[in-house]
């Protein structure tokens, strides 16, 4: 544990209560949690299928593996074999403890991006590993990972990674053997530039081989409470992290599974969702701008990348000061201390009264 940061959050604290403290109460622009119903479908299947008095299956049913593959083909144009797909328990935990599972350990190195989801970092250090925070495969040197993470669109900035750069990347990692893990979590969540899956066949090929893509409902599902996610690719590393999920008993719920294979055949509640992170996304890229900040990046995600190119906790400061709280860029590394991330995930009532706020 000593090895581990001070969880980063803890610090928004005083911010927190100063955004409370606005007579109309805090917008909590801090954090991406969706605030929108579960899909009635997905409830009614939970329901259904919470009679389940056996153990569920590591591996997860087949109907719903199926359900991932059919999505993947459906919604990103790859073909993935249901064999080499693995449900886990939310993608946070799966992060969390890949490099472990995938059997990093001291004096491996795991890449991650110069902005990145925190998790990355911890993930590597949970498992003994170096973690080494790069803008790209030149700021590697001479040095060969075990892992390197790809995130798109990109927690914190938005950024949208092009087929090509992808495919560079790809070809890097296969001549040296490291394993490239693409963070998939907003793949349905493009706005002004369309994401692209590693494990689509214009990137990889017909191989999957040293690939893994990972995928969340938390967002486009408003599953976050449910810890729904999976992980595809290269089917000798799936069954390799099935056989150590079983041994430590790392198992989606049963009624979980089913719900999840609901979510994952429906494209209609996805479409709804979107179109109302696409309004909220709207009115505060408008409301912020027009305010002085700049919006770099976010071509995708649920995140607008901001600036006043001030230090990021002046701006915290300054918000806070009108009610409303956003996340520090430096969260996500050194390359953010002049950024703060904005989630448009908050209710459209609480979006408008942020809208209101700037416009004061």
């Amino acid at each position: 544990m000593k090895t581990l940061p001070d969880f980063p959050w803890d610090l928004l604290a005083p911010y927190k209560d100063q955004a409370q403290q606005h007579p109309d109460g805090i917008v909590d622009l801090s954090i991406g949690t969706p605030v929108d119903p579960t899909p009635q479908l997905v409830r009614r299947a939970l329901a259904e299928a919470a009679d389940a008095p056996g153990y569920p299956a590591t591996y997860g049913t087949p109907a719903l593996r199926e359900a991932a593959a059919g999505w993947l083909a459906r919604r990103l144009g790859v073909a993935a074999d249901p064999a080499a797909i693995l449900p886990v328990i939310g993608t946070k935990e799966l992060v969390a403890w890949l490099p472990t599972l995938l059997g990093a350990g001291a004096g491996d190195t795991v890449a991650i991006p110069g902005l990145a989801y925190p998790t990355y970092d911890v993930g590597a250090r949970l498992a003994g590993a170096t973690s080494l925070a790069v803008d790209g495969l030149l700021g590697l040197g001479p040095q060969t990972p075990k892992i390197l993470w790809i995130n798109s669109p990109s927690n914190p900035t938005g950024q949208v990674l092009p087929a090509e750069h992808l495919r560079k990347v790809v070809g890097w990692a296969r001549e040296r053997g490291v394993i490239l893990i693409s963070d998939e979590c907003y793949a349905e969540l493009g706005w002004e530039a369309e994401p692209v899956s590693v494990l689509r066949s214009d990137i990889c090929g017909d191989d999957h081989t040293g690939l893994l893509a990972v995928h969340s409902l938390s967002k486009r599902s408003n599953l976050a409470g449910y810890r729904a996610g999976f992980v595809a690719g290269d089917p000798t590393l799936v069954k390799e992290l099935l056989e150590i999920r079983k041994h430590a008993g790392m198992i989606m719920p049963a009624p979980v599974q089913a719900a999840m294979t609901v979510a994952l055949e429906d494209d209609e509640h996805v479409e709804e969702q979107r179109a109302r992170y696409a309004r909220r996304r709207e009115s505060l890229r408008t409301a912020f701008e027009a305010h002085g900040f700049r919006v770099d990046h976010s071509e995708g995600g649920l995140y607008l990348w901001l600036t006043r190119d001030e230090p990021c906790w002046d701006t915290v400061k300054t918000l806070s000061e009108l009610g409303i709280l956003v996340a520090p860029g430096e969260f996500y590394g050194a390359r953010g201390a002049r950024h703060v991330r904005a989630a448009f995930t908050a209710t459209d009532e609480r979006v408008a009264a942020a809208v209101a706020r700037l416009a004061g």
